[in-house]
């Protein structure tokens, strides 16, 4: 059955948890039309009631946490905070395969004028959930996935600073169920099913390639007592702020936030994703998986925004969705997969056994057809529906 197409962007059905309505417009969609009924002024005033609850009178803390990576969104939440005049830690939970730019991006972050706490879990462990992550579910990026929510949540409770100040809701931004859509908070149950866990759980891993149960401390999310007894509470940002990407790279570019300077293989933009090697891979199975790659998510939000048209945006995924990572931010694929022990010929393998064949073309003895350069080729390749 050929996927079905948002009318006004270019998101497919297959996106797991998007809904296209009866006029086949898309949750993401309806979510942006929806912001032109929100009182900002009133969002943002929330907002302040709730730093001011949590806020350390005795100056002797930081009054939030904020999850960062150095990329455009985490410098923007903490210009914000400073902005506001709020007191954040800055905590990073390390990528897997952290590049140059990546780096001083961070390092930017703390040049804004913040305490820096930086998290990085064993390099060894980390390397061998990455394989499991790429053979098991494919993502290769599985354990920072998990990291990223647990580790700040875990630095929350250590430090003593109960709110934590996330970025966009990605349901929201990206499309989901109407519930998760209207969240405000990331809590436990937000992250199991929308977090990138994909039925793969932390305990699942203990014994496994001769991982311990303390070896998995840093991915596992506290318990529902410490965080209570804790007063663990995070907000997405995104939800009392207008959020834009585009925006969001500009005014960090202004603030000292680095750029790729050309287009990032499988995107249309040079200001995202720039932090880790593996994210070419991550963001190819997520095509391979469901028929759309990045360039789909960031050409539907210009569309959305007006920037660009629908049409526009169909010509920009055609040209760089689902490309084959042969090399991300110039390095080789066989470089990025050494780390792990995986050859180009098993990821190739890998791949395969990923793919929806229903979406992609097939020769006559079923294997999958590809272009010159090993990119798959998609049934319906035009969808100007």
């Amino acid at each position: 059955m050929p996927l079905q197409y948002c009318v006004r962007c270019v998101l497919p059905d297959s996106k797991p948890d998007l809904r296209i309505d009866e006029e086949g417009v898309c949750a993401a969609c309806r979510a942006y039309e929806n912001r032109a009924d929100i009182d900002w002024a009133e969002r943002k005033a929330e907002f302040l009631e709730i730093v001011e609850r949590y806020r350390d009178r005795t100056k002797a803390k930081w009054d939030c946490i904020v999850p960062v990576s150095g990329g455009k969104d985490s410098t923007i939440q903490i210009l914000k905070m400073l902005e506001l005049g709020v007191r954040p830690l800055a905590v990073t939970a390390t990528t897997c395969d952290l590049t140059p730019i990546g780096q001083a991006n961070i390092e930017n972050i703390r040049s804004l004028g913040v305490d820096h706490v930086t998290f990085s879990p064993n390099p060894v462990v980390r390397a061998k959930l990455n394989r499991i992550g790429l053979e098991e579910v494919g993502d290769i990026s599985w354990p920072e996935h998990v990291g990223i929510f647990t580790i700040p949540i875990r630095a929350s409770v250590d430090f003593g600073v109960p709110l934590i100040i996330w970025g966009e809701n990605s349901q929201n931004e990206y499309g989901g169920p109407e519930a998760a859509v209207k969240s405000r908070v990331l809590d436990r149950r937000w992250l199991e099913e929308f977090g990138g866990l994909l039925g793969l759980r932390v305990s699942d891993l203990e014994g496994r390639l001769g991982i311990t149960e303390g070896d998995l401390a840093p991915y596992t999310y506290p318990s529902g007592e410490v965080l209570d007894a804790a007063g663990v509470t995070g907000y997405f940002l995104g939800q009392f702020f207008p959020w834009d990407g585009l925006s969001n790279a500009l005014v960090a570019q202004a603030h000292g936030f680095q750029t790729w300077g050309k287009t990032i293989e499988g995107s249309m933009v040079d200001y995202e994703n720039l932090d880790n090697y593996q994210t070419g891979i991550h963001d190819y199975f997520k095509f391979l998986k469901f028929g759309f790659g990045r360039a789909t998510d960031i050409a539907s939000l210009h569309i959305r925004r007006g920037r660009i048209t629908r049409d526009q945006g169909l010509d920009i995924v055609k040209r760089h969705d689902g490309r084959y990572p042969a090399t991300y931010l110039d390095k080789p694929l066989s470089e990025i997969l050494a780390p792990l022990g995986v050859s180009v010929a098993q990821f190739d393998e890998i791949c395969d056994r990923f793919t929806n064949k229903s979406i992609f073309k097939t020769n006559r003895d079923g294997s999958l057809r590809r272009e010159s350069d090993g990119s798959l080729i998609k049934i319906d390749d035009d969808n100007r529906s």
